[in-house]
């Protein structure tokens, strides 16, 4: 972050000093602005080449640990989504036994149900 500011203070300087520099010799305007942003960004491109390598490395680093920080969240979620579904899944104790359930005679059987056909058919 220090790095950052420090680069962006110096070109905002040099900016300014251009601007200055050219409302002596006599640009006004758009002109002055141009200028001035065409001078400065050319001048930090070559005087200010260390401060941007520094702000590049350090940002860099700080986006690969972020990039880190992501994979072990990731990870983390992935291990409870896991502890989670195995807490989920019926233990063999837990399953009702075969007299609990309804036995096939109890349900009417697809005969005795009324289609939609025989619901139209006038009776």
């Amino acid at each position: 972050m220090r790095s950052m500011l420090a680069y962006t203070t110096a070109r905002l300087l040099l900016f300014v000093a251009a601007t200055g520099l050219l409302y002596l010799v006599g640009a006004r305007g758009l002109l002055l602005l141009g200028l001035a942003l065409l001078i400065s960004g050319i001048a930090s491109y070559v005087l200010l080449s260390r401060q941007r390598d520094r702000m590049s490395g350090a940002l860099t680093a700080r986006l690969s640990g972020a990039r880190s920080r992501v994979g072990e969240f990731r990870s983390r979620l992935d291990a409870g989504t896991r502890a989670e579904d195995a807490d989920d899944e019926p233990s063999p104790a837990s399953e009702p036994s075969p007299a609990s359930e309804p036995s096939p005679a109890s349900e009417p059987s697809p005969a005795s149900v009324p289609g939609p056909a025989d619901r139209d058919s006038p009776a």
